[in-house]
């Protein structure tokens, strides 16, 4: 009995993996096959060695006089920037709202859950005023800062650290740290777990964001990936087959930073939900 519920187990498991590689192995292997002929059979599993090849990469690459891999780089840059930005504040915000005790402590956290509850389209008018009157248009700056402190982060935080136990402060507190020590420290040493998930979590959101990069930048120079990709397809040309090119290279960084973190993924997911 027990090694049936076993096999069942292992077998819903693995039919729960195929659908979830499905549509990888359709972008990969539509990326290697020839652009006529993906529009005549659409996106299928036909294996065909004679007609495979890595044409579609090639003009990928010398698109624009190479303008993919500066969409790249951009996209990287203001990846790691917006996420590690987001992970200081988020983390030392979540932190101050659970560990200390002050009277607006209770509303800041409802404003907090009201934000989160906003969708991100009602802002962007707002958020386009308020970085053109910095003077951000067309900037790195102007991408980043409307959106560095993530209200989910800064949720997330707190209710993890609501498991965390505070005689680690007291003890930070004894030995003559002042409160910043005790944070860096001491504090994050311990919420690594938590700064993993929503470093996953974060990563995967500016690297795949396109709507505010769109109406931030400008010029062709500081286009990200996904906007790159998107000027791919015009009213006189669709290269379908150049974009599912494309797609594969989109999804490599986000693959290789959840496999770095993946321990401290699933640990902060579970960790963080016991308490609060």
């Amino acid at each position: 009995m027990e090694a049936c519920k076993k096999i069942l187990k292992y077998f819903v498991l693995v039919v729960i993996f195929l659908f979830c590689i499905m549509p990888f192995v359709f972008m990969i292997l539509s990326s290697l096959r020839p652009g006529a002929q993906m529009v005549q059979n659409g996106l299928t599993l036909d294996f065909n060695p004679a007609t495979m090849s890595l044409h579609n990469f090639r003009a990928l690459f010398e698109y624009n006089d190479g303008m993919f891999f500066l969409w790249f780089k951009n996209s990287i840059v203001l990846t790691a920037l917006q996420t590690g930005l987001s992970l200081l504040f988020c983390a030392m915000v979540g932190y101050g709202l659970s560990v200390y005790d002050f009277k607006a402590r209770n509303l800041i956290f409802l404003v907090v859950l009201a934000v989160m509850m906003i969708p991100t389209e009602v802002l962007i008018l707002p958020l386009f005023k308020l970085i053109v009157k910095l003077k951000c248009i067309n900037t790195k700056a102007g991408v980043i800062l409307p959106f560095v402190v993530s209200p989910f982060a800064v949720f997330y935080f707190r209710q993890y650290c609501l498991s965390l136990p505070l005689d680690l402060i007291d003890s930070g507190r004894i030995d003559g740290c002042n409160e910043i020590s005790i944070f860096f420290r001491i504090m994050c040493p311990v919420m690594l777990p938590a700064f993993g998930a929503i470093m996953i979590l974060q990563a995967m959101n500016s690297w795949n964001s396109f709507v505010w990069p769109l109406i931030a930048l400008r010029s062709n120079e500081n286009m990200t990936l996904p906007i790159g990709l998107n000027a791919l397809l015009t009213p006189y040309g669709n290269n379908y087959d150049v974009l599912l090119a494309g797609a594969v290279f989109s999804v490599i960084p986000i693959i290789i930073l959840f496999l770095l973190n993946q321990r401290a993924f699933i640990t902060g997911l579970t960790v963080g939900s016991v308490k609060g």
